[in-house]
């Protein structure tokens, strides 16, 4: 099965050890494409006709160079992802679907009791919190010229966009249907990073975030007179 120029890049961004598994994706993909799942565009695979509707994504420009769609719309994405800088906002969705991985646990406070005998194994579990949930995003931005000047190729409009929400210095709103089932709806920027990445026309970009919740640390208390 071949391979074009944009089933290469998306290759290198998975890694090579993705390219040795085309074949049995392909299959696969195809099979869900069909039933369930929309087709990932992380996926470096070329969908042949298994019962799967096939459009043409891409076409020559009129200087030959090879163009693509900038975005996907959000109706077509499995989890969407959008940020917004106010509760009640405009919401900035991210052009491709990101992955996203989140991570939490407990703070527990223990302790060690001396002489505690053949009855009392470990520690004693005195108090614990639940912490923070850790969110990391991974995607790319992808501009729909592939070759050409950084003007015309580079996501410079996406990228200014995202960064807009990486600098700013208060909380933002996030949505996708994976937090909000974990009663996530606002996060702080912990860390961001856009790694070098092969191709013209994209750039990666990985997100560290953190959920952030409204608290009522003051609690005043109302006698009766």
């Amino acid at each position: 099965m071949a391979l074009d120029n944009q089933d290469l890049l998306f290759a290198s961004l998975m890694g090579s050890r993705a390219v040795n598994l085309i074949q049995n994706t392909n299959v696969i993909n195809n099979d869900l494409a069909s039933k369930v799942l929309p087709v990932i565009p992380f996926v470096p695979v070329k969908n042949n006709p298994n019962n799967v509707v096939i459009k043409p994504g891409r076409a020559i420009n009129a200087e030959g160079n090879w163009t693509t769609n900038d975005n996907v719309e959000e109706q077509k994405q499995f989890f969407p992802l959008s940020f917004s800088f106010t509760e009640n906002g405009e919401r900035w969705l991210f052009p491709y679907e990101p992955m996203i991985n989140i991570t939490s646990g407990n703070n527990i406070i223990k302790r060690n009791v001396a002489k505690q005998g053949d009855n009392l194994i470990g520690t004693i579990k005195e108090r614990w919190s639940r912490k923070d949930f850790e969110i990391t995003v991974t995607g790319v931005l992808i501009g729909s010229i592939m070759q050409g000047k950084p003007q015309d190729c580079f996501p410079a409009s996406q990228f200014s966009m995202l960064f807009d929400f990486l600098r700013h210095k208060k909380e933002i709103y996030i949505y996708c249907h994976p937090l909000e089932l974990l009663s996530i709806y606002r996060v702080v920027v912990e860390d961001y990073s856009f790694p070098f990445t092969k191709g013209e026309n994209v750039q990666a970009y990985e997100l560290k975030l953190t959920s952030d919740y409204s608290y009522e640390l003051l609690v005043k208390d109302e006698l009766d007179v």
